[in-house]
């Protein structure tokens, strides 16, 4: 997938000089350094953020502890009939039904969102509606499919009304994408929206200073990346840009770790 058709797939517009037609990536390589090509400053591809720009002291890192017993042996097929029968919080009296997360078992990505909405509850998957559409969209913009990636959340039910996640309700949850993580083995991790990063890093840092910096998940060392949710960026597409930048410095971490 070419540079432009990458920007596009997000929803971010881009702008080529007046009197000309869109140009070929060559074309977009050779300009990109006179004038910015989009409405803000975005990296290409060719200029993903490495190491190197990362901030030389790297933030505090997750310290989860180990899953619970109840879980430890859990296979997978175990695990979602333990999620689906679930009754440890409130959050079972209200849930149409629990969402245990989709996609490929093995991905070298997964994406954790906060928490159901109310499609999500009637649908049992995350991410569907125009949300969903904006992450595949920024998925299919670093060459991923949905299908290649998997995709849960810090709560598996719906809280009433949207409301954000309670500390009892994410405690009892938490065990489930422990053991998610730990059978899929990612390369990478997308944190998308401040909720989900707070409760997987254990920090209560403004969204907008997690951005761009690599954090780990332990025990298992794996990177962590914090960009902007899918629902936020409908709502304000200027920031489409930044999480642009957040995917470009996912990709890059996963492919040395590759």
């Amino acid at each position: 997938m070419d540079k432009l058709a990458c920007l596009d797939a997000m929803g971010i517009d881009v702008w080529v000089r007046r009197g000309t037609d869109r140009q070929p990536e060559s074309a977009v390589e050779e300009s990109v350094t006179d004038e910015p090509f989009i409405e803000e400053i975005i990296d290409t591809p060719d200029q993903a953020i490495t190491q190197e720009t990362l901030p030389v002291e790297m933030p505090v890192v997750a310290n989860i502890e180990q899953t619970t017993d109840e879980v430890w042996n859990d296979d997978w097929e175990n695990l979602e009939k333990r999620v689906s029968a679930c009754i440890k919080c409130d959050l079972h009296t209200s849930r149409t039904q629990t969402v245990f997360g989709v996609g490929n078992k093995k991905a070298d990505w997964l994406i954790i969102g906060e928490a159901p909405g109310a499609e999500e509850d009637r649908q049992g998957e995350p991410f569907v509606g125009r949300a969903g559409q904006l992450l595949n969209a920024m998925l299919l913009a670093v060459g991923l499919q949905r299908e290649q990636v998997f995709i849960a959340n810090i709560l598996k039910c719906r809280p009433p009304n949207n409301r954000d996640p309670r500390p009892e309700e994410v405690a009892c949850c938490e065990p489930y994408l422990q053991r998610q993580i730990e059978l899929i083995q990612p390369k990478i991790i997308l944190c998308v929206g401040r909720i989900a990063a707070q409760n997987l890093l254990k920090v209560d840092t403004p969204i907008g200073k997690m951005r761009g910096r690599r954090y780990s998940y332990k025990p298992l060392n794996i990177p962590v990346v914090v960009t902007y949710h899918p629902a936020y960026l409908l709502r304000s597409p200027t920031q489409k840009g930044k999480s642009w930048e957040d995917l470009l410095l996912a990709r890059s971490l996963m492919e040395e770790a590759s």
